[in-house]
């Protein structure tokens, strides 16, 4: 027994752990649905998948059809995800830009614990809808399959733009605001 918890078993065992995560994340990226950035690049504006879940923190569902007319950056995360909490202040302050002029971020906490994510809500002082994916269903509509990965969605309930990884100010500029002009007569 003293042998098996020398270091360097120890060491062996995490490394393959270590492997064993690695192979999974492989897999399970490159069985990742194009589909969306395919029509994207073809200038196509996809559907957006309907979206209907609970509200994280509050009574009741909400749905993406609910924001019909409002340019929408929807937004993947967890509270487990580093890049996630680096990324909300910026999301927060174009939340409350866009909120004045028909847009919103909307956030949809995945595969997280419910305690976790509200306290993450807390601590960083988000202000945007928040909603909760708990098995995960609605981002394989989507195709994500890392955190955070963001959706633009325009006034017609379409995809007009994805970005699989954290936002910038630049994405924002480049593919949120010229929306916000669409639709508005």
């Amino acid at each position: 027994m003293r042998r098996l918890l020398s270091p360097v078993p120890i060491a062996v065992i995490v490394g393959v752990i270590a492997l064993l995560a690695l192979l999974a994340y492989g897999v399970g990226t490159k069985g990742h649905d194009a589909s969306i950035e395919q029509a994207l690049a073809s200038g196509e504006r996809p559907k957006a998948p309907p979206v209907t879940l609970p509200k994280l923190g509050g009574s009741g569902h909400a749905s993406l059809a609910d924001l019909r007319g409002h340019v929408v950056a929807l937004n993947y995360w967890a509270s487990w995800c580093d890049p996630c909490r680096a990324e909300s202040p910026l999301l927060e302050r174009w939340h409350r830009s866009l909120s004045r002029q028909g847009g919103t971020v909307l956030g949809i906490d995945v595969l997280d614990v419910t305690s976790d994510a509200e306290a993450f809500v807390r601590r960083q002082g988000l202000t945007y809808p928040m909603l909760r994916d708990g098995d995960g269903k609605t981002q394989r509509a989507f195709g994500v399959v890392a955190y955070p990965e963001t959706l633009v969605i325009d006034r017609a309930g379409r995809i007009a733009a994805v970005q699989r990884g954290p936002v910038d100010d630049a994405f924002m500029r480049r593919e949120v605001v010229p929306l916000l002009a669409e639709g508005r007569g």
